[in-house]
């Protein structure tokens, strides 16, 4: 992993601070990390209760962590797997870039373009107050939208590309929902890291 040079983008988001830093990871080392996560990582893919009715939930998860911290969201609880090696040197870059420790990794497999996450915030209690969200993109190029809470036509998206990080932190999770939605493009897989820090309950 060599020094990271490239220029940064601070995303103009009211009451925000969200950072894009492209090419964090060159065409070759993103192409490494993508194949061996996507063999090496434990998926699963979870239920979720939507107005009343239970839906495989439309992409592939797993979580691992330094801790035992479990994570829920949804109304679902994921239990960490450990990090292995790549997934900790991953983990250590963007660490170091961010100048954020990150406990946790919640991991979003998005095997084609009907795979999506859905508006939301990640503003779990197990989170703690302003957290850090730094996460990484592998794979297919797809678009990150946010949307302001207090008025919904305050919108905002930004394509994220193979190799890039994205940290999210201060008061944005209060804010602003993001997604990433589906679409009928014929898209290949998409691997997203959100490293995290998960406080084990007391």
């Amino acid at each position: 992993m060599t020094l990271y040079k490239k220029s940064t983008l601070r995303l103009p988001l009211q009451n925000a601070e969200v950072w894009y830093y492209p090419e964090v990871f060159s065409e070759e080392e993103s192409g490494f990390y993508f194949r061996t996560l996507q063999h090496k990582v434990l998926w699963q893919q979870d239920e979720i209760r939507i107005f009343g009715k239970t839906h495989p939930q439309p992409r592939l998860t797993a979580l691992y962590g330094d801790n035992l911290a479990p994570y829920s969201y949804s109304g679902i609880t994921m239990h960490p797997h450990p990090f292995f090696p790549e997934l900790a040197a991953i983990k250590e870059t963007i660490s170091t870039l961010s100048g954020h420790p990150f406990t946790s990794c919640l991991l979003n497999l998005y095997r084609n373009g009907r795979d999506s996450n859905g508006w939301h915030a990640d503003d779990e209690k197990e989170l703690g107050i302003n957290p850090v969200i730094a996460s990484v993109s592998f794979g297919e190029e797809r678009y990150f939208h946010f949307k302001y809470k207090k008025d919904k036509t305050l919108r905002y998206k930004l394509l994220l590309e193979n190799g890039s990080l994205l940290v999210m932190k201060g008061a944005t999770q209060h804010h602003w929902l993001h997604q990433i939605p589906k679409t009928t493009k014929d898209l290949e897989p998409r691997i997203n890291l959100t490293f995290r820090n998960i406080n084990i309950p007391t």
